[in-house]
């Protein structure tokens, strides 16, 4: 594949089918149409920057890649105009890293309740910091409705310049996320300095005794720190899995596996004795669940669909996400100025 080096410009009117513009170079590489656009680029760092609006009333969103949400939805006025931007990452595979390749390229999808492009521009994001995702299905991004993981999310609430590299995969632990070379063999050569690398694992380690666990836990902070990058532990999204009081205080819902080993206890004792950032997930979403009850809870996970207390919705990846993002800036590992509000 030819290696992208110059900027893509695509321009199209309202209402109607957009089609490529002539690019700033001597090539043109992009093609939209009015709810779609697909750049053929190599795997790295992108910075896209959309103008959004019409003639009329719009409301536009944007997602990416292997489901993504790259960007909240968006109203603008009617004959007005607004610019947004956003950096993207851009891998093979596109999504899960044991699942399918995905097609090659940038593939931007246009959504919201009035979708209108009037503008788009995309260009490799030279000095981009990412974040980096180690988990499983509860991060991952998941190929298909109505599953989302919540590091799937993430990237809506990200400006320019910071990007998210979701290397979760369903069904892992820490055992077989160091022991297959497309998991950790494949994240680790790609850390630079000054990366993120969250690390969410728990929900698999069923069988791992606490000190297998620790140890995992301790060569992925070590080989991350080695490669100059930043870990940030993160205990696991908690099960929604109540007693009959409304209470989550059970080994079921807080990951405590059958050998007794309490997940997020031994990940809140690593960070401490290692000095690693952590975001305590665990204590975060049982708040949040207890908070909404049995019922009103329902909605974050999959429950109505799949009777599944597990796994998050849209919905309750999103939600999930802002706590993580909330996190990243009150921890001072992102700066306020690079996170969107609301």
């Amino acid at each position: 594949m030819r290696r992208f080096s110059v900027a893509v410009l695509v321009t199209a009117a309202v209402g109607s089918v957009l089609t490529a513009a002539p690019a700033r170079a001597a090539e043109t590489f992009a093609n939209c149409t009015a709810t779609a656009c697909h750049f053929d680029v190599p795997p790295g760092s992108y910075d896209v920057k959309v103008v959004l609006g019409g003639d009329t009333a719009s409301s536009t969103s944007i997602a990416g890649e292997t489901r993504r949400a790259l960007l909240p939805e968006t109203s603008v006025p009617a004959g007005e105009r607004t610019a947004r931007s956003f950096t993207v990452d851009v891998r093979t595979p596109e999504g899960e890293p044991t699942g399918a390749e995905g097609t090659p390229g940038l593939d931007l999808r246009l959504g919201g309740a009035a979708p209108a492009l009037a503008d788009i521009k995309v260009t490799p994001a030279r000095h981009a910091r990412r974040i980096f995702l180690v988990g499983d299905s509860t991060v991952c991004d998941q190929p298909g409705d109505p599953y989302s993981g919540w590091g799937q999310q993430l990237p809506q609430y990200l400006r320019k310049g910071l990007s998210v590299a979701n290397h979760a995969d369903s069904g892992e632990s820490t055992v077989s996320y160091l022991a297959d070379a497309r998991l950790w063999g494949t994240v680790r050569p790609l850390i630079r300095r000054g990366d993120l690398v969250l690390i969410q694992l728990a929900h698999n380690d069923k069988t791992t005794d606490e000190a297998t666990y620790r140890a995992n836990l301790e060569t992925l902070v070590a080989g991350v720190r080695e490669e100059g990058g930043e870990p940030v532990l993160v205990t696991p999204i908690v099960r929604r899995w109540f007693n009959s009081d409304g209470t989550l205080n059970n080994g079921t819902a807080l990951l405590v596996n059958g050998l007794g080993v309490d997940h997020p206890a031994v990940i809140r004792s690593l960070a401490a004795a290692r000095d690693v950032p952590l975001i305590d997930l665990t204590a975060k979403t049982r708040a949040l669940v207890e908070a909404l009850g049995v019922e009103g809870s329902k909605a974050l996970y999959l429950y109505n669909e799949k009777r599944d207390n597990t796994h998050t919705s849209v919905h309750g990846a999103t939600v999930y996400a802002s706590l993580v993002r909330e996190e990243l800036v009150s921890r001072h590992l992102v700066p306020q100025g690079q996170v969107r509000v609301g």
